[in-house]
């Protein structure tokens, strides 16, 4: 097994000059930790001592503990270091001008989840946007893509679907680490603000999460172990419908179902090409929270077996037309609100691109819809490139 040292890692291993004097600000939450199991409040404030002066947290807040999206945390003050500690999933999703009046510099150490649609990119563009504004920089301590740097996958957001699960015209798997995402908005969508990246070391593009030797702490509560987050790209789509996509069991996003889906109909429409590098398993479950809470589902148990040849998000789109096919009387798409938008259908500011939810709609064939995005992605992924921090 590969070491893997993380840019926290090496922040402390090699404390940056500049860094000492300056007053720091640190967005993070629970994964924000060493091997150790040591968080960053404590490792920053014990190199820095007396220089930590406010915490911000994403999403599901700074202890992960909100299970769902329009959750706010409120701001409130940190009983170790007893200074603000202001949410950046509450009354704002941009950090104000008096949020960062008492810092120089934002650290940013934050697990993301290597899919268009998990929030974290868009708080760190937010903060990216606001140092600018601001004239303070943006320090990121990079981390792994969790579904490996080297898979791309999917359509590139439609701007016209625009939202806080996507807000710049990037896939659905994008292959970026968040330092490398970071340079991407910096340069190729005009934030420019001050930024700095300090890289992991031993770090390679092909790794699963599995392979760097690093513990798993779940970044929300919906993505427990690297299992959940290898599926996630793919199953995430589930949110836009009224099938649960697990939420409320002990295996979001791998469990899957409704109590209108007959699972041998399902599998009676799919090949093993449609399901290359994963055994579908049915299954039934009873979510204690979300969609069906109490109810007997019937789906499945998604069991990744070859992860290199596993397209998570062709994959769930199949499944979901199946499901469409199969269940037209009984399926529907989720309604607004989701994510703050309060108007446009969830499933096309998930999937980024209203044209394909009606094209599933009429049953067109998937490998033709894939074909339709390709020239989008195939120019992403050479912007991307261009980011590169490993090889």
């Amino acid at each position: 097994m590969e070491t893997v040292k993380t840019g926290l890692e090496c922040l402390i291993e090699a404390p940056p000059e500049w860094l000492f004097g300056k007053r720091i600000g640190l967005l993070c939450n629970p994964a924000s930790v060493d091997r150790r199991f040591r968080h960053a409040r404590t490792l920053i404030h014990q190199t820095f001592p007396g220089q930590l002066t406010a915490l911000f947290s994403p999403q599901h807040g700074f202890y992960a503990e909100k299970q769902d999206n329009m959750i706010e945390s409120e701001n409130s003050r940190d009983p170790l270091l007893q200074i603000p500690l202001y949410s950046l999933y509450g009354k704002t999703r941009i950090p104000t001008k008096s949020m960062l009046e008492n810092i120089d510099v934002l650290i940013i150490d934050l697990q993301d989840a290597g899919t268009r649609v998990y929030t974290f990119i868009y708080t760190l563009s937010h903060c990216m946007e606001a140092a600018r504004d601001h004239g303070k920089t943006v320090l990121i301590l990079d981390r792994p893509n969790p579904v490996n740097g080297r898979s791309v996958e999917g359509n590139c957001l439609s701007m016209d679907c625009r939202s806080f699960v996507g807000h710049y015209p990037i896939p659905m798997r994008h292959g970026l680490t968040i330092g490398e995402m970071a340079s991407l908005f910096n340069r190729n969508y005009g934030i420019g603000c001050h930024l700095e990246v300090i890289p992991m070391t031993g770090w390679k593009r092909a790794m699963s999460y599995a392979d760097t030797g690093l513990p798993w702490v779940a970044p929300s509560p919906n993505l427990p172990t690297p299992a959940s987050a290898g599926v996630y790209p793919g199953q995430v789509i589930w949110e836009g419908t009224n099938v649960s996509e697990g939420r409320g069991t002990t295996q979001p996003f791998e469990l899957f179902g409704a109590p209108f889906l007959e699972p041998e109909r399902i599998l009676s429409c799919l090949t093993d090409d449609d399901l290359k590098g994963i055994v579908l398993r049915e299954a039934a479950f009873e979510p204690t929270s979300g969609k069906w809470q109490g109810k007997l589902c019937k789906g499945f148990q998604i069991h990744v077996t070859d992860p290199d040849s596993y397209q998570p998000y062709i994959t769930s789109l199949k499944l979901l037309q199946a499901v469409i096919r199969h269940h037209a009387n009984d399926f529907s798409w989720k309604n607004p609100p989701y994510e703050y938008e309060y108007e446009r259908l969830p499933i096309d500011l998930i999937i980024g691109n209203s044209e394909i939810r009606k094209r599933l709609e009429q049953m067109d064939c998937l490998d033709d819809i894939a074909d339709s995005w390709k020239p989008g992605l195939n120019r992403f992924i050479e912007e991307s490139r261009n980011h590169h921090l490993y090889s």
